[in-house]
């Protein structure tokens, strides 16, 4: 164990070395341990309001959707996601920003300081550094992604105000089991009683239902309690309906419009909802990196982060849709826990040359494989 005095002037990446280190799993599902901690720590409210958001597919961009719309409405937004692609820094968002490498060191020192004997994987202990860097602030909003599954991961350690499933496909079967419905029971583990509960699957299996039900939660379900629908006339546009409240001529996102609905029915939620205004000024913010987006025109490259079938799916439809004949070139790299056949299967009609790539690391393929 290394000492306090030794660790006060680590660097992030000594420190993300050191978590790497810190237990024997990678991945360890419960929350008896990181319960402990994040009491200890005084961070299990990281935010007035709490919205958590579990799914297969669409975590991302629900979360970012939220965030732009309540930041554009002028609320104080805190964000937390996993993982990252290309500095650990980008999990945490204040305000639209992400915060100093200095600053994420101080919160793991924090939790390494809180934590004792208790033993955290590297998601944990980054987890609940999040936290503590949230809870810094009077934040009127927190947001935090589910890592995997839903009922076990550390992130639903912290109670909600508003919980939303985006999606249930096969993903994870390693430890969420290999059909929906035990991964639908998982994801709907993040629901609570007569708290509002968001269904962005459209076909949720019988065992998200029925466990929303026994808890008493508020399910809101896509085209039954909320409905959206795109318009491709001269201008295009979408409607969204929650209820009595009601919003035409919406702009079309650059994300997936499901995800866009998913966020709206959440924040129909909320006892004073956003403006119309506002709704369109985050609709039309919200971007990530990795989906669907283009970092060169001349030649077109597009770099997309599908990696199970469902994903894939989606990916197929919009190069078909948005780039119709073109001849597309495929660069691809996977994790050999992944569905690859079934991933690589939905894209193999619109790619007309694959070319692979290995990925390092003990959960990487190799590309001759």
């Amino acid at each position: 164990m290394k000492t306090v005095d030794e660790q006060a002037n680590w660097s992030l990446s000594q420190w993300l070395d050191y978590l790497e280190q810190q237990h024997p799993k990678e991945i360890d599902l419960g929350l008896e341990r990181i319960s402990l901690v994040a009491n200890a720590l005084c961070a299990a409210r990281p935010g007035k309001t709490i919205i958590t958001v579990a799914g297969t597919n669409g975590k991302g961009s629900t979360v970012r959707f939220l965030e732009e719309i309540l930041r554009a409405e002028g609320h104080s937004v805190g964000t937390y996601t996993s993982p990252h692609f290309l500095h650990y820094t980008e999990r945490v968002r204040l305000n639209g920003d992400v915060l100093s490498d200095e600053a994420h060191c101080q919160a793991f020192a924090a939790v390494q300081a809180a934590r004792g004997d208790t033993s955290l994987t590297y998601f944990e202990f980054g987890t609940l550094a999040a936290f503590w860097l949230l809870a810094q602030h009077e934040l009127d909003f927190a947001i935090l992604e589910i890592g995997l599954g839903g009922r076990l991961d550390a992130v639903n350690v912290i109670e909600p105000d508003i919980s939303i499933v985006t999606s249930v496909a096969i993903d994870h079967v390693d430890f969420l089991g290999n059909d929906r419905e035990q991964i639908g029971f998982e994801k709907a583990g993040i629901y609570r009683p007569a708290k509002p509960a968001i269904c962005g699957e459209p076909n949720p299996p019988l065992q998200l239902l029925a466990h929303a039900e026994t808890l008493g939660a508020q399910l809101r379900r896509v085209n039954i309690d909320y409905t959206y629908q795109a318009n491709f006339d001269d201008h295009p546009s979408w409607d969204f309906q929650a209820g009595e409240w009601q919003l035409k001529g919406l702009p079309l996102p650059n994300l997936p419009l499901a995800n866009a609905a998913t966020a709206l029915a959440a924040l129909a939620e909320l006892p004073q909802r956003p403006s119309e205004d506002s709704v369109h000024t985050g609709l039309m913010d919200a971007r990530l990196p990795g989906r669907l987006e283009v970092v060169s025109d001349e030649p077109l490259v597009i770099l997309d982060v599908a990696h199970n079938p469902h994903a894939a799916d989606y990916l197929a439809k919009q190069l078909q849709q948005r780039w119709p004949g073109r001849s597309i070139k495929a660069v691809c790299g996977m994790l050999k826990d992944k569905d690859v056949v079934g991933t690589i299967s939905s894209l193999l009609p619109v790619v007309d040359a694959w070319y692979c790539a290995s990925i390092p690391g003990a959960r990487g393929l190799d590309a001759d494989r």
